[in-house]
This record gives C-alpha cells, sequence and structure tokens, in this order.
C-alpha cells in the first residue's frame, strides 16, 4: 500500500480568514498587538503555543498558553455563529474521491489542528472512514517535528519509501523531510512556493489536477 498523508489548513480547507478572525480576537483579549496578517498566516501549521511564541518571542510561556486558549475559544464562536466559513478549495474532495477508490493507497491526516477540530471537519464533509490515520497537534510536539509522519507509518505498516507528505507550508515540508518521505507542496496555502522549494519539496503543485499528477510520479519514482 501507499499512503497520502494530507495537511489541512491551507491544503484541504482555506480557513486563513478564520484562523486570523480567531487569532485577532485572542491577542485583543490578552492585550496584546494583532500581528500582521502576514506574520499571523507564517505561524499556520504549527501547534498553538509554539505559534504564540513565534508570533511574541518576548512573552513568557504562561502568556502563550494563554493566547492559545483565547484562540480556541474565539474560533469555536465564530464557528457556531457561522462566521468566517472554512471551506474546501476546489478540487480538494475530488482527489480524495479518487485516490481512496483506487485499491493501492491510503489516506493519512496530518495535521496543527485538534482532535476536536478535525471531527468536525470529517463529520461536515461526511469523511467518517476515509482516513486510514489522522494525526492532530493534541498527541504530537508541533511541525516539524516528525512524530506525527513516524506514528502514521506505524499504525498503517506502510514503508515511508511509499509514502508522500502533502502540505502548503515550509513545516509541513521540513516534517516530510526529516520523518524520510517524499514532500509534495501545495502553492494555494499560507507559505509562498519559494518557501516551499526552499524547504526541500519534491514537487510543488499549482491546482489538484496537476497535485494528482506528482503523487503518481513520486510514488514511480520510489518504485524505480
Amino acid at each position: 500500500m501507499k499512503l497520502a498523508i494530507f495537511d489541512v489548513d491551507g491544503t484541504l480547507v482555506d480557513s486563513q480568514a478564520m484562523i486570523a478572525a480567531s487569532l485577532s480576537a485572542a491577542f485583543r483579549a490578552e492585550g496584546i498587538a494583532v500581528p500582521e496578517r502576514s506574520r499571523i498566516l507564517s505561524i499556520v501549521g504549527l501547534s498553538l503555543v509554539d505559534a504564540m511564541a513565534a508570533l511574541t518571542p518576548g512573552e513568557d510561556h504562561t502568556t502563550h498558553e494563554r493566547l492559545a486558549a483565547a484562540y480556541k475559544r474565539a474560533f469555536w464562536e465564530h464557528r457556531s455563529r457561522g462566521e468566517h466559513t472554512e471551506t474546501l478549495f476546489p478540487g480538494a474532495e475530488e482527489l480524495l474521491v479518487k485516490l481512496r477508490a483506487r485499491g493501492d493507497v491510503a489516506l493519512g491526516i496530518a495535521t496543527g489542528k485538534s482532535r476536536r477540530g478535525v471531527a468536525h471537519l470529517i463529520e461536515k464533509h461526511g469523511w467518517d472512514g476515509w482516513f486510514a490515520t489522522i494525526q492532530t497537534s493534541d498527541d504530537h510536539p508541533s511541525k516539524p517535528h516528525p512524530s506525527m509522519i513516524a506514528t502514521a507509518l506505524s499504525e498503517t505498516a506502510t514503508a515511508a519509501t511509499k509514502t508522500i507528505m502533502i502540505g502548503d507550508t515550509s513545516y509541513d515540508i521540513e516534517m516530510a523531510r526529516a520523518a524520510g518521505v517524499r514532500a509534495a507542496g501545495v502553492s494555494w496555502g499560507n507559505h509562498a512556493a519559494a518557501e516551499l522549494t526552499k524547504a526541500g519539496a519534491h514537487t510543488i503543485s499549482h491546482d489538484f489536477n496537476e497535485l494528482e499528477r506528482h503523487l503518481d510520479s513520486l510514488w514511480q519514482e520510489n518504485a524505480a
């Protein structure tokens, strides 16, 4: 079996508006100046406390934890009110359906989201049972630590040589390289394509049709 591990925010789901609004609310609640949007988007993919530390390196760990908690509250308040709705990128579900229909590919998730956030996503889109392995920030060190991928390989009994990590940030790419799997970058998310290339992406895709071709080419390269 081959394994395709997907990041969520910025890869499958367009969540920029929700993340920016929730983080802004968290900073205002703590009386800290709200970072510029470009800085906010640069930390998407990190686990929450690590993200807050990156945005406020001069604050202490307790403040980072308070910001993370405030972000979670704001996020779920926005969601409960139907504000800043997270939508799938065009072509995302179609590719998942195609890969799921193949007999030689398993799907996985490796995300900075919480288990609750992933559960909501799966319920919303009717994806129950689609993913053979789901790794979240609740159970692992922040990306780019390779723990999520290492656990996914163990849970699915898949070789690193048959595994591809798909993501939109340099953290996804660096995690993949650290775990010894192929790294497929996508250009429609939170980090520029040049950052993904610098981090070591084996391919950069500009839409899901191109991503499908890149996945097959990467698997074929490793099979050669």
